[in-house]
């Protein structure tokens, strides 16, 4: 008899699964976690029809996953890292070949400086480079990812390498860095390359955060740049001058924006001058979701899971994991998760549209090498066993 009933639970709700999962940062992208769980799904239910949707809410990976998704080729580009070193970096053009998707954390990311990170000295100038290139091409439409940054400087650097005018008393340029803006007295935007004004840029920003004080820039995020506490205090008092500087010069008080503490206060450069600059913000895994027609995509799916690195209490603030569940709720659609690890999080998570979390680590790792060797098989197994409990057997 339960045989029986385990065949009708299949053939209704397991036709479809769709597969749609953020990357395990430091470990595995959103492609590997989509093939690893594919993998388990045609193991204990090979008649069953998988959906891989590698995600990514606007840090690194996005350029990939919008890659799989619309098609396009990858862009390498010789530019300079936060710290003004020479890198290569890449961005998407996409199939339409007008529209390049570049991550801020491509050439101004942490993972650039580790063991150097210097937030008073990083610059987003390197992500101007990339900006100026996208625009060489011919591009009308540039996505920018807000996320990794290693950066505090306002945008200042990417307002430099766009060839806006940043000088001090003495009218010299200044270096485009948090430290920089320090002796900033002047802005002439009437410098900047002419075709941004043609190019849509839509920066992908999932955070609320103000450019200064105690919910700004530099203390939410500075401490993760190698900010310490007196450090924290210089960096926003710095952006706190520009952007004294910036509605001097626009009218427009930019420092008390939400959204404008991302990336270090990209923002504040970027939405400061709309004559300029045609700058507007979106969620990064609504930008996701509607590229790849997330909603028609499940409409017909018997069930969907997705997964991060780390589930917990955050993973609910405008994350990718939070804006699939508001699209499968809207539907009524199941959802797990599938993390690397699970933290603090409370029943809240059932009421938005999750119905029910896992994590995937089996044991007791040594260290985060260790981690890491044993990932995939603990992935696999995790999803395998989820597999075999909806299948009831």
């Amino acid at each position: 008899m339960l045989d029986f009933l385990s065949k009708i639970v299949y053939n209704i709700i397991m036709k479809k699964v769709v597969i749609a999962p953020d990357s395990f940062k430091g470990t595995l992208s959103s492609a590997e976690v989509c093939e690893i769980i594919g993998q388990a799904v045609f193991k204990v239910l090979p008649k069953t029809k998988t959906v891989k949707i590698p995600i990514a809410d606007g840090g690194e990976g996005t350029s990939e996953a919008f890659l799989l998704a619309l098609g396009g080729s990858k862009i390498f580009v010789r530019t300079k890292n936060p710290l003004f070193e020479d890198i290569e970096a890449f961005y998407a053009l996409l199939k339409d070949q007008k529209t390049a998707v570049i991550e801020t954390a491509a050439a101004s990311g942490l993972t650039l400086v580790e063991g150097r990170k210097n937030a008073l000295d990083a610059s987003t100038y390197g992500t101007g480079l990339l900006i100026g290139d996208a625009l060489n091409r011919g591009c009308k439409k540039i996505i920018l990812g807000l996320g990794g940054s290693a950066t505090t400087d306002g945008g200042a650097g990417i307002l430099a390498a766009l060839g806006a005018g940043l000088f001090d008393s003495n009218r010299r340029e200044i270096t485009p860095s948090n430290c920089g803006l320090e002796q900033l007295c002047r802005i002439e935007p009437e410098t900047l390359d002419t075709r941004l004004s043609g190019c849509e840029i839509v920066a992908a920003c999932d955070v609320d955060n103000v450019l200064c004080g105690p919910g700004g820039a530099a203390y939410v995020f500075g401490p993760q740049k190698g900010a310490d506490e007196d450090m924290v205090k210089t960096l926003d008092e710095n952006l706190l001058k520009y952007a004294e500087i910036l509605l001097e010069k626009t009218g427009k008080n930019i420092k008390d924006i939400p959204g404008t503490g991302a990336a270090g206060g990209i923002l504040a450069s970027l939405l400061s001058f709309p004559e300029h600059i045609n700058c507007k913000t979106q969620s990064g895994i609504e930008l996701m979701l509607n590229a790849v027609n997330f909603d028609d995509v499940i409409s017909d799916a018997d069930l969907v899971i997705t997964g991060e690195g780390r589930f917990d209490r955050q993973s609910l603030e405008g994350k990718a994991v939070s804006g699939i569940a508001k699209r499968t709720k809207r539907q009524n659609k199941p959802l797990i998760v599938i993390s690397g690890g699970t933290g603090d999080y409370t029943d809240e998570i059932y009421k938005l549209g999750i119905s029910a979390v896992f994590g995937a680590v089996s044991g007791i790792y040594a260290d985060f090498d260790e981690l890491k060797r044993h990932c995939r098989d603990d992935l696999y197994k995790t999803a395998e066993n989820i597999l075999r409990l909806l299948r009831f057997q």
